[in-house]
């Protein structure tokens, strides 16, 4: 019995939320592995902060690539592909002896993994699934998924490395990342073309890429989010070591970052319904402020539970509120049929602030024996990134606006 559209449309965006949730749910666990791994083989944090800031950037590397493959064969078997490398990148990185063997399996093969199961596969997906005036709100909905991930496995993942070592934990983490296999099968596009209302366009990816590289708004979008990656990918790998150095117990660590994920579901499901309603640069705007005033209180008050909890509850409102508004502007600006290729050219760029970021985290920690160089740093891009944003035009390219006066012609 044939399944309708409708009921078709529910289990892919259940279905994406899952996949999403142990994608970003798992990733940000890693962060609890710096000690462990570090302590295990005598290095210094920048050894596996290296592996890490590697991942990210390879995740962003990727990105494009993976995002080609998707728009033009379909998202199924890359993110079936993605899960295995995850997985593999996972027992790697638990077998691991030397730093190579940490590089390529934290690094190398879960940032190629993650690249295939991630945000710049789902949410293009999720923004082809749906009508226009939901798109904002299923963009909110699959990244709020991601959020709920890391609330609910980095307890978990915490756990298992606390009652089974760091090795153990891995394994067990991998076996969570083959899980994700199971939620591929619905992304079949010819399945969902009945519930989506699917852009047709005539524009071949290399006029998509010529188009985008000549337009400077996309340009300044880029390099807002390799300010978003750069403070990201800072806070989720190196803040379970700066709260520990501050003397507290592991156990407010993994509380600080539950409690991020926790309240950026609340975050990504409100900037995604206000990025249907509101300028989507407007709203980027506000949330770069907010994220450097929250960093800069944080440096500048005396350290305490409350203060790190209200500090994270703060950070995780904002934490990926981004992701709506940046991936709606892409889409908004260029359109849906190169969207998977485009946003997977921003979301590198995000990457490779990730990768300073974590990069940065560990080298300047061990040069110092501090962290508060990058938090400042931080806090003084992410305003100048408010900044840039005033400057961003939304609207449409004139080809995009030409086409959607076609097609309102057509209808009349």
């Amino acid at each position: 019995m044939t399944k309708s559209p409708v009921k078709l449309l529910s289990i892919f965006v259940v279905f994406s939320c899952l996949l999403l949730a142990l994608n970003f749910g798992l990733r940000s666990s890693m962060g609890f592995l710096l000690e462990p791994i570090s302590s295990t083989f005598g290095y210094g944090r920048e050894v596996f902060a290296m592996s890490l800031a590697l991942q990210n950037l390879c995740w962003g590397l990727f990105q494009p690539a993976a995002g080609a493959l998707a728009d033009k064969y379909g998202s199924k078997n890359t993110i079936i592909a993605g899960a295995l490398l995850y997985a593999l990148g996972l027992y790697v990185t638990s077998i691991a002896d030397s730093v190579l063997g940490l590089h390529l399996g934290a690094g190398l093969l879960i940032g190629m993994g993650i690249s295939g199961t991630g945000f710049g596969i789902v949410l293009p997906a999720l923004a082809r699934a749906v009508a226009p005036e939901k798109r904002a709100f299923a963009l909110g909905v699959g990244t709020a998924a991601g959020s709920a991930g890391q609330f609910l496995l980095i307890p978990v993942a915490q756990e298992f490395i606390s009652g089974y070592g760091w090795q153990t934990a891995l394994l067990l983490m991998a076996g969570g990342a083959l899980m994700m296999m199971m939620f591929a099968s619905v992304f079949d596009e010819e399945k969902l073309a009945n519930s989506a209302q699917a852009e047709q366009s005539s524009q071949t990816l290399k006029e998509a890429l010529a188009e985008a590289k000549s337009h400077k708004h996309y340009w300044l979008l880029i390099a807002g989010f390799f300010v978003c990656g750069f403070q990201l990918a800072f806070i989720t790998v190196h803040m379970p070591a700066f709260i520990s150095d501050q003397g507290f117990e592991t156990s407010v660590a993994a509380n600080s970052l539950a409690l991020i994920g926790l309240f950026n579901i609340f975050g990504c499901l409100l900037f995604g319904s206000w990025s249907g309603k509101y300028s989507k640069k407007n709203l980027l705007g506000i949330i770069y402020l907010f994220r450097a005033i929250a960093i800069t209180v944080f440096m500048l008050v005396p350290m305490t539970t409350t203060s790190i909890y209200l500090f994270s509850i703060i950070t995780g409102f904002l934490w990926l509120a981004t992701v709506p508004p940046t991936s709606g502007l892409v889409a908004q600006m260029f359109g849906l049929k190169h969207m998977g290729t485009l946003y997977g050219i921003v979301f590198l760029n995000h990457q490779i602030g990730s990768f300073f970021g974590v990069w940065l985290g560990g080298y300047l920690f061990d040069a110092s024996g501090s962290y508060n160089v990058v938090w400042w740093l931080a806090a003084s891009i992410a305003l100048v990134t408010a900044v840039i944003h005033i400057f961003i035009d939304e609207r449409p390219v004139i080809r995009v606006r030409e086409e959607m006066a076609a097609e309102i012609r057509a209808a009349y």
